[in-house]
């Protein structure tokens, strides 16, 4: 993720998520569970969810780029799409996957799961909800060539959504 905002200048949304800051991983924001509450009472997240005995929180003021015009790039559940559709216009998925050896590499690596959680996420079947945009990539080789396919994909998505006029996604 943070390859593909920087190629493309997206503002990576950074997430709250009741967890240790030095849980490392992602640039996140973590808070206990009091504290998540609070913000979601007074409004403070655009969207929310729970996932791996987490909470996450996309907080209002980390989309406000989308009024000036950028485009945001965040790190989101499937549980959450739907509303991320309603209430985010021009809202375009990018599904990554990759063959189930590169992905228990991958998550053996990071050091965050046990053998036996990467293998019931290894045969874990997820469906996307119907109704999105969905730009589909496999994420097996390198990093440029991953993010190269996405901003072709992104591209064809803008041309294919306004055909009457060529817009430029940089």
């Amino acid at each position: 993720m943070e390859a593909l905002a920087k190629a493309a200048d997206f503002h990576l949304v950074r997430r709250v998520i009741t967890h240790p800051n030095a849980a490392g991983g992602e640039q996140f924001d973590g808070c206990d569970a009091a504290t998540f509450d609070a913000d979601l009472a007074c409004g403070r997240f655009a969207l929310h969810w729970p996932a791996h005995d987490l909470r996450y929180g996309i907080p209002n003021t980390e989309l406000t780029c989308l009024d000036k015009g950028r485009n945001a790039l965040v790190n989101l559940s499937r549980k959450v799409l739907t509303d991320a559709h309603i209430a985010f216009p021009g809202f375009i998925v990018v599904n990554l996957s990759a063959n189930p050896e590169v992905l228990a590499q991958r998550l053996a690596a990071r050091g965050r799961e046990s053998a036996d959680s990467i293998a019931k996420r290894l045969t874990r079947q997820v469906e996307l909800p119907d109704g999105l945009a969905v730009i589909n990539v496999v994420n097996d080789g390198p990093l440029d060539g991953t993010v190269r396919t996405i901003l072709a994909r992104l591209a064809d998505q803008a041309v294919a959504a306004a055909p009457s006029a060529m817009r430029e996604i940089s």
